[in-house]
């Protein structure tokens, strides 16, 4: 089947896309802007509801996206060098997805032409955070959501 009319998250690897494609994979669901705890004995990645004191949870959007490596040093940076990361993110992620061979979600602003469906199915974080400076990080583990 011809290439031409299929669009490139369709036609294309993660490795050949160009920066501007790579970045439009993001949804802004902010899930991947959450802490996160890695079960010790299953390695099975909980999710919290404490966003990373970047993360303007009204918005999903990160307030520092170009420096946010280095203002937040467990950022996980989003690679094909290090696909173990891709493992972090979530089951509905477009990386995550297209990595292990899935299609986009039928409500991924790519698909929809609108940032807004992320929100307006349900998929995003948007509502469901508080804040990182409002946890207790020692204890993160009681703020765990399914």
């Amino acid at each position: 089947m011809p290439t031409e009319n299929k669009p490139f998250w369709e036609t294309k690897k993660l490795h050949e896309l160009n920066p501007v494609e790579w970045e439009s994979l993001c949804d802004g669901c902010a899930k991947c802007c959450v802490h996160k705890l890695e079960a010790e004995d299953t390695g099975k990645i909980h999710y919290t509801c404490v966003a990373c004191r970047l993360l303007d949870i009204s918005t999903c959007r990160c307030t520092n996206y170009p420096n946010r490596h280095q203002l937040v040093p467990g950022c996980a940076v989003l690679s094909l060098d290090q696909p173990e990361h891709f493992a972090w993110m979530p089951e509905t992620c477009a990386y995550r997805r297209l990595h292990e061979g899935r299609p986009l979600p039928d409500w991924h602003p790519l698909i929809t032409g609108d940032p807004r469906s992320v929100h307006e199915h349900g998929a995003s974080a948007r509502k469901k955070l508080i804040p990182e400076f409002l946890a207790d990080e020692e204890q993160l583990e009681k703020y765990i959501v399914d």
